[in-house]
């Protein structure tokens, strides 16, 4: 029995004993010897390199220099050691197996750059002393490498964090100026040709050089960027080279444009959208990743426009095209404007003058600007290209903004449409139609006068007559059941009251 015993203590004791001395090797006392004080930071290239036992910085040891006066990239294999290797520092020596170490330099850098960092375990990397880090790989591995672009001016606080777990043992560091465009990326080209200013990044994230698009006699191009298979290449600018892989491009171009109708189509792959205010809005957006498609927008322009088309690729094939179509409108319209009378009714003006062939037009309103309803049509002054002057009175009172424009017709039946204007009205105080959100089935009209032979109508967004109510004298606080209030779906209609001249439009809202 007792050798039995003494056996099985052996066999307990012995890998105890084991684990213990491996213990005591990975969390030693730090150095006695060790120069440094952990906190500082390199300068002139060189960097501070505190050495630890440990792979969470547990035990330090010394200090050690990388990087030289030139330069601040530097590859360390620790002697060259794969794991059991013996590393000199500043203090005490260590053996590489299950070690970290804490690189510090201060350095002012003033350009874009990128960094690359590489590492057999995990490493991470700071740009503010260690508070966040842009690089980030704390995990076992074998050597890899990751890169990071980014523009610095002035001193920058780098830590370069390592940690060796077993096996090989090596970490890098390098950073390289990255080449930017010259010139002011925000001027307009002219004379048709569009100023196109490069990006590296999908965002505009690093601006790499402008090239041209267009030509003196039209403003339309095709581009591929020289790769029509898909396949990234290099594609250059006036100053730098782009890799045709995550870019991105906004071309710029001033035009005037003689009164007309315009037809614009951008087409790309991927994202693409175009702006005729500077890219303050945007009239094409198409603003995703997809295979090659256009898009067009048709609008009546006359004047100077700044033109902005922006485009960009995440990948694969990768093509962006602008055409511009024009054609003359019916008559020319010289002025075209609306405004606010006392009785909170809309008076619409404009003038005219190239009236050949013209034959009338037709009054659009809206209430969102989108879609519009023909509300009048006024005759034109039978051949006559001089100018004229002609007006309407929209008498429907309304209680918010509307929106105006003109159908212009010719005699062939040719349209063309104005620009779009509008104004905001308020109902009147002696006529109330509220609530505006309208649940259970009823609202109420209420008026501080009277009003004879009176008539509400409810109708839907598309101009629909659903219901008619008649009173031979309104006046007070009315309730206004819904007629088919169970049945009606919830969403926007308009309430029209009127004594056979409009007095009143309100949209309501039905909530169910």
């Amino acid at each position: 029995m007792i050798p039995l015993t003494l056996t099985r203590l052996k066999n307990l004791f012995l890998p105890l004993l084991f684990l213990l001395t491996a213990h005591h090797r990975l969390t030693a006392q730090a150095c006695s010897t060790a120069q440094g004080n952990q906190t500082t930071y390199g300068t002139g290239n060189v960097w501070i390199g505190y050495v630890y036992t440990g792979m969470n910085f547990n035990n330090y040891q010394g200090y050690v220099n990388e990087g030289s006066a030139s330069s601040p990239n530097f590859d360390e294999n620790f002697n060259g050691g794969n794991g059991g290797a013996t590393y000199n520092t500043n203090g005490c020596s260590i053996t590489t197996l299950q070690f970290s170490v804490r690189y510090k330099l201060t350095q002012s850098f003033t350009g874009n750059y990128t960094i690359t960092v590489g590492g057999d375990d995990g490493y991470r990397l700071s740009l503010d002393g260690g508070a966040t880090w842009v690089i980030n790989n704390w995990a076992d591995h074998a050597y890899t490498t990751t890169s990071y672009s980014v523009a610095l001016n002035g001193s920058t606080n780098f830590v370069l964090e390592f940690y060796q777990d077993g096996g090989a043992d090596r970490v890098t560091f390098n950073i390289t100026a990255n080449c930017t465009g010259t010139g002011d990326p925000t001027v307009y080209g002219t004379g048709n040709v569009w100023n196109g200013y490069l990006y590296q990044g999908m965002n505009f994230n690093l601006y790499k050089g402008e090239v041209n698009e267009g030509l003196a006699s039209n403003p339309a191009f095709d581009e591929s960027f020289g790769n029509p298979g898909g396949t990234a290449v290099i594609y250059n600018t006036n100053s730098c080279t782009i890799t045709t892989q995550q870019f991105s491009a906004r071309y710029r171009l001033t035009q005037n444009l003689a009164n007309g109708n315009y037809v614009f189509t951008v087409g790309g792959d991927d994202g693409y959208r175009l702006s005729l205010d500077g890219g303050a809005t945007w009239v094409i957006n198409n603003w995703a990743d997809h295979a090659y498609t256009v898009s067009s927008y048709t609008t009546p322009l006359s004047g100077t426009y700044n033109m902005v088309l922006e485009y960009y690729q995440d990948g694969g094939l990768d093509r962006v095209s602008f055409a511009q179509a024009f054609s003359t409108l019916p008559v020319t319209l010289t002025r075209w404007s609306v405004s606010a009378l006392d009785n909170n009714q809309a008076l619409l003006k404009w003038s005219t003058t190239d009236a050949v062939n013209f034959d009338h037009f037709v009054i659009q309103r809206s209430t969102d600007g989108s879609t519009f309803e023909d509300i009048h049509t006024v005759a034109a002054v039978p051949g006559d290209s001089t100018a004229q002057n002609y007006s309407y009175t929209d008498q429907d009172n309304w209680d918010g903004k509307l929106y105006y424009r003109l159908a212009m017709v010719d005699l062939d039946g040719k349209t063309a449409y104005s620009n779009i204007v509008s104004l905001s009205l308020q109902s009147a105080q002696s006529i109330r139609i509220y609530p505006t959100q309208v649940e259970g089935g009823s609202f109420f009209v209420q008026t501080t006068t009277s009003i004879h032979q009176a008539r509400l109508e409810l109708f839907d967004m598309s101009g629909r007559r659903l219901q008619q109510n008649d009173w031979s004298l309104l006046q007070g606080r009315q309730q206004v059941t819904l007629t088919n209030g169970a049945s009606l779906p919830a969403g926007a209609y308009i309430v029209r009251l009127s004594d056979h001249q409009s007095i009143l439009a309100k949209q309501i809202v039905v909530i169910k």
